[in-house]
């Protein structure tokens, strides 16, 4: 690795990697060295230097592909909640207090909400048959279709089919009480 060490700093030199360094490219080459000791077999027909310089100068060449690809750019870019809009620290309002919530702080929705739930509660306790609220238990925690034919001791497609009536009883609820999706 130190033989090889100015080899690498001269071919990172004659490239340009956005928004990072030199030092940043000189690494990739180094990484790309590792790799050709890790890899090189001696039975091939070619050099340790030639096969060196073919890898030293891939890895570079893929930190700068990856770099103008802008692939984690939303992260890097991303903007904090929890500072002011400002950028300062000093603010005490945050983005996260400026931007607008949802608005569950309305008492006429959450009384209709709560309402609309209890109402689906009871459809779905009086109104499935015991199959069907078996299935939708089961569903609910997550089981997959294969499991709960299993623990319920039917075809996968009775599952199926329990789980569609389930659906559009709860479709039928939601329209006969006019509840938007």
């Amino acid at each position: 690795m130190r033989r090889y060490t100015g080899f690498v700093r001269l071919k990172a030199s004659s490239y340009f990697i956005a928004g990072g360094e030199s030092d940043d490219l000189i690494q990739e080459g180094l990484i790309g060295l590792y790799k050709a000791v890790r890899d090189f077999r001696s039975d091939k027909e070619t050099s340790f230097r030639s096969f060196a310089e073919l890898c030293i100068t891939r890895q570079i060449i893929t930190a700068i592909k990856a770099a103008t690809r802008f692939k984690h750019q939303p992260l890097n870019a991303y903007v904090s909640f929890s500072q002011s809009p400002a950028g300062q620290d000093d603010g005490d309002c945050t983005l996260g207090d400026a931007l607008p919530g949802p608005g569950v702080d309305d008492p006429a929705i959450c009384v209709i909400s709560t309402e609309e739930l209890q109402s689906l509660v009871f459809t779905l306790g009086t109104g499935l048959s015991p199959l069907e609220a078996d299935a939708l238990r089961l569903y609910m925690e997550g089981n997959s279709y294969e499991e709960m034919a299993e623990g319920l001791g039917c075809d996968t497609k009775t599952i199926d089919n329990a789980l569609q009536r389930v659906k559009r009883k709860v479709l039928q609820h939601q329209q006969s009480r006019q509840v938007l999706l």
